[in-house]
């Protein structure tokens, strides 16, 4: 058995009350069931704080305090004014900034950078402006999240905000296609800080129960991101004269407000609920205590190797690994393709298209907002996950079936490419279930930067499944993303299976009288206890 893992119940009741009628069992097996249970009971009743961050240890108290709801939602409207708003903005930015790319393929860039065949397609290296973003998350994003652990989050943040407005603007001064992967790889490198971030701000900042909606308000500004994006770029579009072409002016303009931003959420944004400035001594301590229940941690510099190791032994961080790869593999290349699918495949005018943008944009922000719901009031996270991955199967077979003829099939197909991104809320809610079921801060580190990886992986790949030869049913890259769906729902099952068996074996552990999986008071909360070295841990699925 790992010395990260928590013992099994029957093996520990066995030994505690029935060695006498156990004589099959080995002797090597009973002192090391023996050792195991001693081992978990002597955790103590008392916090140990040789294991707490020295910050968050000038803050906690011994155990759990009683904050009253009054006090709770006080707390949260207060946090919510300072983090959660930062958080929004940031990422409408950076879903406004990545869209532009969209946004700008049917404004002309492709032809004015060179990306154009004779016979007026886009060629295959236009797939490249997104995959090398990806490609360069998926090389920095262990050190980014190990940087993330070990600096204040906040100025970190704003620093990489306004790096990549910078960046973002220089889109602009691209002449052809070696400009621009340049900088889109640049962008990459700088806005990869961004969701591995948010995911550690969200577990530091709120209850177990108040992450999922937070993670899905500041998700589904990709959906914002449609309707303002589509907007804005409908006014663009009409910009025919001047020194710059309209998508020029499109990143330049997106550029600059991203740098100022930047700037702002430098000085606001609070790095730790214990170096905020802006909230009282009293009520910092309050904000300590709130999260105490998540026995997740709140912060940790120091790197452990075991909480490494028990990462890459986990289950969980494969499974959030596969979530984000069949998600944001259908994701990217939808993303980057919309405009020309919609378009090219489905016969909507440039300007019909920017503004179809605006209600694939709600529809995502509708999806989002249901699941975050449905999880709120019936606490079945997996369930909710695969109920909304059944209409992408449906909307991509009608892509691919149904011919393109009639306006009633055009706007049947466009109907169908907008249910097609409903596994947006998989994607949703694996980010939420991440902060809430991971414990131990070096694991949670390597947890997110696992996921991150898969998550650049199959962005990266997202687009070059969209073969240009292939336009414009594009039938190679529909059929990829039911595969994807397919190991998606087979993935969730045995996720749900998993987490499930844990909670009944931790269940039975409290039942066998180990007081440390029964611990009311979450005396060792703050101890950077891994979720498996911690019986007192219960799964959310």
């Amino acid at each position: 058995m790992s010395a990260t893992e928590v013992p099994n119940a029957d093996t520990v009741q066995r030994v505690r009350s029935h060695q006498d009628d156990e004589p099959k069992s080995s002797v090597a097996e009973i002192e090391r069931a023996n050792s195991v249970a001693d081992d978990i009971e002597g955790k103590g009743d008392h916090v140990n704080y040789d294991k707490v961050d020295k910050e968050v240890a000038k803050y906690a108290s011994e155990g759990r305090i009683e904050i009253s709801p009054e006090e709770n939602t006080r707390l949260r409207k207060m946090i919510d004014r300072r983090v959660l708003v930062v958080m929004i903005c940031t990422y409408f930015l950076q879903a406004i900034d990545k869209g532009t790319l969209s946004f700008s393929s049917i404004m002309g860039l492709p032809k004015d950078t060179g990306m154009v065949t004779p016979d007026g397609k886009v060629t295959q290296e236009f797939s490249w402006l997104t995959t090398c973003i990806y490609i360069t998350i998926l090389v920095v994003e262990y050190p980014q999240n190990y940087i993330l652990a070990r600096v204040p989050v906040g100025k970190y943040l704003g620093f990489s905000i306004c790096a990549w407005g910078a960046v973002l603007a220089c889109h602009a001064a691209c002449k052809n296609f070696a400009g621009l992967v340049t900088v889109r790889t640049l962008l990459g490198l700088f806005e990869s800080a961004c969701q591995p971030a948010f995911v550690v701000l969200s577990a530091m900042w709120y209850r177990r129960e108040e992450q999922a909606s937070r993670v899905t308000y500041w998700y589904m500004m990709n959906g914002s991101q449609q309707i303002v994006g589509g907007l804005l770029a409908y006014c663009f579009t009409l910009i025919t004269t001047g020194p710059l072409k309209s998508w020029q002016w499109l990143f330049l303009a997106y550029g600059v407000i991203s740098f100022v931003f930047g700037i702002f959420v430098f000085f606001y944004m609070p790095d730790s609920p214990m170096r905020a400035k802006c909230f009282t001594e009293e009520d910092k301590r309050l904000m300590v205590e709130r999260v105490r229940d998540n026995q997740t941690g709140l912060q940790n510099r120091n790197f452990k190797k075991e909480q490494v190791y028990d990462a890459l032994t986990d289950p969980q961080t494969w499974v959030y690994a596969g979530i984000q790869f069949t998600t944001t593999l259908p994701t990217s290349g939808l993303g980057a393709y919309a405009n020309l699918i919609i378009s090219g495949s489905l016969g909507f005018s440039i300007l019909q298209t920017q503004l179809l943008a605006m209600v694939l944009g709600f529809y995502i922000i509708f999806v989002l907002l249901v699941s975050a719901w449905l999880v709120k009031k019936f606490n079945q996270n997996s369930l909710t996950m695969l109920g909304f991955v059944i209409p992408s199967f449906i909307g991509t077979i009608l892509l691919m079936t149904i011919p393109n003829e009639t306006l009633a099939q055009h706007v049947g197909l466009l109907i169908s490419y907008y249910i097609t991104l409903s596994f947006w809320s998989a994607q949703n809610l694996g980010l939420s279930m991440m902060s809430r079921n991971v414990g131990g801060q070096t694991k949670k580190s390597t947890v997110v930067a696992i996921n991150f990886i898969f998550w650049s992986a199959g962005n990266a790949i997202g687009p070059q499944v969209f073969l240009s030869w292939d336009a414009p049913k594009y039938h190679t890259a529909f059929a990829t993303h039911l595969g994807c769906y397919s190991l998606l729902v087979l993935i969730i099952l045995f996720f749900r299976w998993y987490l499930v068996r844990e909670n009944k074996r931790r269940d039975a552990l409290a039942a066998a009288g180990v007081g440390t999986a029964n611990d009311g008071r979450m005396v060792h909360a703050f101890e950077d206890l891994t979720d498996r070295e911690n019986p007192n841990f219960r799964y959310v699925y």
